[in-house]
């Protein structure tokens, strides 16, 4: 038997064309972005619900995206996960964040319960256990809110020749949004996963994902997990041709 090649993944079923528009892409050559799944954006006692929303709206996408997490994993897909935060002495925080975030009673650096809010090492700024980071996946820091923003992310990624990238992550409209934008502007081919984001507002995370779908994927695609994984293959190993007899 011959030696199969790596997985492959795609065409998705995606709107508004099927993902990605080169067709199916080696899974070497595709990341799962896994975007700021922490206590502070979708955890009791975090940034968010400190502000006064439901986080069951920004817990909404974790079931499917622990279910693609582990189909990555077990892929051998690279797997690049987000924190957004600040360092200890807010060095790094801009001005006006930290006034929006104290008019809203939540304000950025200030204790809360489950620690300095969105602040680097404290327990809100670590990402939830159903989808935390096993050793050897990537741990990209943000102190904005694009992925891309003052990190290393494009090149970790053109390091490892990544040129397709699937999108999980919280919340929809902010940080997912500002991160396929970045990305697809830098010309990597994106997809969103519907049912592993989530927003604030129910409202926010469907005009998001609309957004998307406009002039014919002007950021990309809309896809699920499901489809996601069902439409990945691996290739089966071609058959050894049959030894020719050696003449007599």
């Amino acid at each position: 038997m011959g030696t199969p090649g790596p997985a492959r993944i795609g065409p998705v079923r995606a709107e508004p064309y099927s993902w990605p528009y080169d067709g199916a892409v080696p899974v070497d050559r595709a990341a799962l972005i896994c975007i700021d799944w922490q206590t502070d954006f979708c955890g009791p006692g975090g940034y968010v619900e400190t502000m006064g929303y439901d986080i069951t709206l920004t817990r909404a996408g974790l079931p499917a995206t622990a279910r693609l997490l582990a189909h990555a994993r077990a892929l051998g897909m690279l797997v690049i996960h987000t924190r957004e935060g600040h360092d200890a002495e807010l060095s790094d925080l801009p001005p006006n964040k930290r006034w929006r975030s104290a008019r809203i009673g939540a304000e950025i650096g200030a204790p809360g319960p489950c620690g300095r809010i969105l602040v680097k090492g404290e327990p809100g700024w670590e990402i939830v256990p159903e989808v935390a980071p096993v050793a050897g996946e990537v741990v990209i820091d943000k102190p904005g809110k694009g992925a891309f923003y003052a990190t290393n992310l494009d090149l970790v990624l053109r390091t490892h020749g990544i040129t397709h990238l699937v999108l999980t992550g919280i919340t929809t409209d902010v940080c997912v949004h500002t991160t396929m934008r970045e990305a697809n502007d830098r010309g990597y081919e994106c997809v969103i996963l519907s049912d592993c984001t989530g927003a604030t507002d129910p409202g926010n995370h469907a005009a998001a994902l609309h957004m998307v779908t406009m002039q014919g994927g002007v950021f990309g695609c809309v896809s699920t997990s499901g489809d996601v994984i069902a439409a990945t293959s691996i290739p089966v190993a071609a058959a050894a041709p049959e030894p020719v007899p050696a003449p007599h």
